[in-house]
């Protein structure tokens, strides 16, 4: 008896099921995009990509880095030397983003002005 191969169904982020939705719960993290667009041009060591991003905690950061790592999107690379170094670097997956994240970037430089309009608009609104 032939076997039969089951074709899965076409992914739909608005499938409730649908697996690809872990990539939007990634991205959609507070400090996700921050650290892709700090590692942009090349490996950082830890205390550098602080830096590079801002105001989050090492705790946070630390946290981050590990979910990246664990997705595929960002390598660990430990240099024994002395004082010990370790790089943070993205992976070819975690350089894949760069363009929608880029274009995000792009479209929230471009449209920052509007939104803040429109919220001071709406502040306006619920004084009165």
């Amino acid at each position: 008896m032939p076997q039969t191969l089951s074709v899965p169904e076409p992914m739909s982020v608005l499938d409730p099921e649908c697996p690809s939705r872990i990539v939007f719960g990634r991205i959609g993290e507070r400090w996700t995009m921050f650290v892709i667009l700090a590692l942009s041009d090349g490996p950082l060591r830890f205390t550098q990509l602080k830096a590079r991003v801002g105001v989050v905690t090492a705790k946070v950061l630390t946290e981050t880095l590990r979910a990246l790592e664990r997705d595929g999107l960002v390598a660990r690379a430990e240099f024994r030397e002395s004082p010990p170094r370790v790089e943070y670097a993205l992976t070819p997956l975690g350089v894949s983003l760069l363009d929608p994240i880029q274009a995000m970037r792009e479209w929230a430089e471009r449209h920052v002005p509007e939104l803040l309009a429109s919220r001071e608009r709406a502040a306006a609104a619920s004084d009165a």
